[in-house]
């Protein structure tokens, strides 16, 4: 090869090679550059993403105590609304109830076969004074032949027979039950009452029992009528 050649060569080579690394030059930056861009984004994206699902967790939790709270709240209200109307219930005598108390049983004091008559009728006046007796010694409860004496109890005689509630009281014997807050006291003023006396005239015997653990009073198991009486309109 010629020394002209050879230096043909070499410059087109030279040419060439220039050409190449310009080439190459201008197609590697723009390369890099969207590269680095895109890859950021992604990186930022990604934060984001991370951020987000953090984010919506912890509104997830809120929103589930929420919800606990408001489940919590409602049953409070619904076991505190429960627990007022058992205690309105208990005042008004609709709901059983059992405490220590005293059992008082009304028999004949004397046989039908020696007085020639048979005993069938409690005098109303006598049960209303033995009621309020008992009242005046602290009882909570009481119930003549299962008839729960309450606020709007009547005793009164109908055609010569006697009426507690809407029961009529023809059987004797028949037994009255009370509960109180000292059955004790009650037991012990009871023993020193007229109340036995007030009954013997009408030829009827009161026992009172010892004082019991656990006396058992029924409900008040008939409609309870109030007159005169209007709900108050809310505004």
């Amino acid at each position: 090869m010629t020394s002209k050649k050879k230096l043909q060569f070499a410059f087109i080579t030279v040419v060439i090679g220039f050409m190449i690394a310009v080439q190459f030059q201008t197609t590697k930056q723009p390369v890099v550059r969207d590269t680095r861009d895109m890859w950021e984004l992604r990186e930022d994206l990604k934060k984001e993403q991370q951020s987000q699902a953090v984010i919506l967790k912890e509104i997830r939790t809120y929103e589930e105590q929420l919800r606990n709270y408001e489940v919590e709240q409602n049953n409070s209200k619904k076991v505190a609304l429960q627990e007022t109307l058992f205690e309105l219930k208990k005042e008004a005598g609709l709901t059983e109830m059992e405490g220590p108390g005293i059992v008082l049983t009304v028999e004949p004091l004397f046989d039908e076969s020696l007085i020639g008559q048979e005993v069938k009728n409690v005098s109303p006046e006598l049960l209303k004074r033995l009621i309020n007796e008992l009242n005046s010694y602290e009882a909570q409860d009481i119930a003549i032949a299962d008839q729960r004496i309450v606020a709007t109890s009547v005793i009164r005689d109908i055609n010569g027979r006697t009426k507690v509630n809407d029961y009529w009281l023809t059987q004797v014997p028949f037994k009255i039950k009370v509960i109180a807050k000292d059955a004790e006291k009650l037991y012990n003023r009871m023993q020193v009452s007229n109340a036995p006396d007030e009954f013997a005239v009408e030829n009827l015997k009161l026992t009172i029992s010892q004082p019991l653990d656990q006396v058992t009073v029924p409900a008040y198991n008939d409609a309870i009528r109030l007159k005169n009486i209007s709900p108050v309109n809310s505004k």
